[in-house]
């Protein structure tokens, strides 16, 4: 078996760690042609990744011209503790009002671990977009699992 093979997460693995895994990198291409690369909290359901954004927002605009995009989510201090996933797909922007409040509110229990949450107030649902990533490649890796030999 190759090392890619090793090291890479079974795809329940890969669900507990984006369960237990706080912040997003999300890579959008900016009109330029260079990465535009932002931190998101985010939220994991059934493998598609949520993230909340201003609607007027750099990515938001980058994905409308093209929504390709990338997200990665990764942890560990040294290199054979490293651990992450990696998605490719497309990104799909959420604009109705039901999706932005039901997003949101999920992202926010789970930053907050509380239940019960106050409604959000109507300036930001209006400003707000769901950002949906639908996974066409998934990249994993646990260094881990390699036992200390590189």
């Amino acid at each position: 078996m190759n090392r890619r093979e090793q090291i890479k997460l079974t795809p329940d693995e890969q669900a507990r760690f984006l369960q237990d895994t706080r912040k997003v990198s999300l890579a959008t291409i900016g009109k330029d042609g260079y990465p535009h690369l932002v931190a998101m909290n985010y939220i994991a359901i059934d493998g598609v990744i949520y993230m909340s954004s201003y609607g007027k927002a750099q990515k938001v605009l980058n994905i409308r011209r093209n929504p390709k995009v990338a997200v990665m989510a990764e942890s560990g201090k040294d290199y054979s503790q490293l651990r992450g996933v990696m998605i490719r797909g497309e990104c799909e922007i959420l604009e109705d009002r039901a999706s932005v409040e039901k997003y949101m509110g999920a992202i926010r229990r789970r930053d907050t671990g509380e239940a019960n949450i106050p409604p959000m107030p109507e300036q930001i649902v209006t400003k707000r977009v769901i950002l949906k990533v639908v996974p066409k490649k998934i990249t994993s890796w646990d260094h881990s699992k390699l036992g200390g030999r590189y």
